[in-house]
């Protein structure tokens, strides 16, 4: 039983590095080095960028919540600390913005540079950012819940 306890662990904390790292580099690495380019090319390597890590981070939403399922249910939802219910609750609230971010702006935003649109794809990658540092916020506060609330 601890062995897959730890096997869960390990899965999970690596779907939200995965998830997490990837919008920290989007955010502080590849939005800023992009704004160089002129938009019919920065906004078309943006999509392609985002398309791509969208579909890791699809899976890495499955892995997170099936191995914190796992995880919780194995101790008991009474039994779980506090921290586990925020987590979850914070987690669920991300999936719910990742949702939008992906059948919203994103969709747009291919839209709009598949147009040529570069107005309307410009305003899509900046409302997935800002949706981005929501994302990364609720990430640190549901690192900080269940590291901090034992």
């Amino acid at each position: 039983m601890q062995a897959m306890n730890t096997w869960m662990n390990f899965l999970h904390v690596s779907a939200a590095i995965v998830w997490l790292g990837g919008v920290s580099f989007m955010l502080f690495a590849l939005r800023p080095a992009a704004l160089a380019l002129p938009p019919p090319q920065r906004l078309p390597l943006m999509a392609q960028v985002l398309r791509r890590f969208f579909m890791l981070v699809w899976p890495c939403i499955g892995l997170l919540l099936a191995t914190g399922l796992v995880m919780l249910l194995g101790v008991g939802m009474r039994q779980a600390p506090v921290g586990w219910h925020l987590m979850l609750g914070i987690g669920l609230l991300m999936f719910a913005v990742f949702g939008h971010v992906y059948f919203g702006p994103f969709r747009r935003l291919r839209a709009a540079v598949a147009a040529a649109d570069w107005p309307q794809a410009g305003q899509r990658v900046g409302q997935i950012a800002k949706l981005a540092q929501l994302i990364l916020a609720l990430g640190a506060l549901a690192i900080a819940a269940v590291t901090l609330w034992r």
